[in-house]
């Protein structure tokens, strides 16, 4: 514990360091944790900033709002539709970078306009071995990944939260709505609302760590191995199909592997996984 300690003083050190900052916030277990630390770092001259869109659940949004306003934190909210931006919809491979080249550009402005001198997200050191072309856009754009820089894992991440006292650190892990799509099959706001409806219902069953997958008319859902006991009551799987089938889906299937970030990237080559791999600053 005493290295985490270390780890976390070295954090807000590089957070004074910055002399203030405007925070991208998504309510989850990792901004959520950067967020403290900079309140704690920095105070006033901290600012969150959230985006709303189809690809954000409301629970999600209500979340934010409700920990930002807990700690006195200034918090904007602006509108980062994704499907607004040119090729997005068409779910290319690249469409994380779309998508974070937006999100920051409007960050920025935020920021310049509130007099805050750097922007910084939270991905964290787990996200260096996976696809993440959004961190192409985190570097273009000279946005700072503190939690990236001082090496913090997720792990690491949740026992701290736990310590600080945030509710947080036991939060399952989320990702917008449009990375349940296979590259290449388009995202429209219809299939964005069934696919939230199907998750929000799954979590309402008690299924803690959920993704509900689409593939054209196919939902396939992935569950933590806690979730797998759900589906072994016969009546609650053909509760579960039934309103899977009334949201908009012909067909439902369970992952036999369950929960893991970043399926949808199991069809990419090593080559293309390499594009999103990205230094820290």
């Amino acid at each position: 514990m005493n290295q985490l300690h270390e780890k976390y003083r070295e954090l807000k050190e590089l957070l004074v360091s910055m002399n203030s900052v405007a925070i991208a916030f998504s309510g989850g277990v990792d901004s959520t944790f950067l967020l403290h630390a900079a309140r704690e770092a920095l105070g006033d001259k901290v600012i969150a900033v959230t985006a709303q869109s189809l690809s954000f659940p409301k629970r999600e949004l209500d979340e934010a709002i409700a920990f930002a306003n807990s700690r006195g934190i200034e918090h904007v909210i602006v509108d980062s539709e994704e499907l607004d931006i040119d090729g997005f919809s068409e779910n290319p491979k690249n469409r994380c970078y779309l998508c974070k080249s937006e999100l920051f550009t409007k960050i920025s402005e935020v920021a310049k306009e509130k007099g805050f001198e750097t922007v910084a997200e939270a991905s964290n050191s787990d996200d260096n071995g996976d696809y993440r072309p959004g961190l192409i856009a985190v570097k273009e754009l000279g946005v700072y990944s503190p939690l990236r820089q001082v090496g913090f894992t997720k792990a690491e991440i949740r026992e701290l939260s736990k310590e600080q006292g945030l509710s947080t650190w036991n939060k399952p892990s989320f990702a917008c709505l449009s990375s349940r799509f296979p590259y290449g099959e388009s995202i429209t706001p219809e299939r964005l609302k069934m696919i939230d409806a199907a998750e929000q219902y799954l979590l309402d069953l008690g299924i803690w760590q959920v993704r509900v997958r689409i593939h054209n008319n196919l939902a396939r859902i992935e569950v933590d191995e806690k979730g797998f006991a759900v589906f072994s009551d016969s009546k609650l799987r053909q509760q579960i199909y039934e309103e899977f089938r009334k949201i908009g889906f012909t067909y439902v299937s369970l992952d036999l592997i369950g929960y893991r970030t970043g399926s949808m990237n199991e069809t990419l080559s090593s080559q293309e996984m390499s594009y999103g791999k990205s230094s820290t600053k």
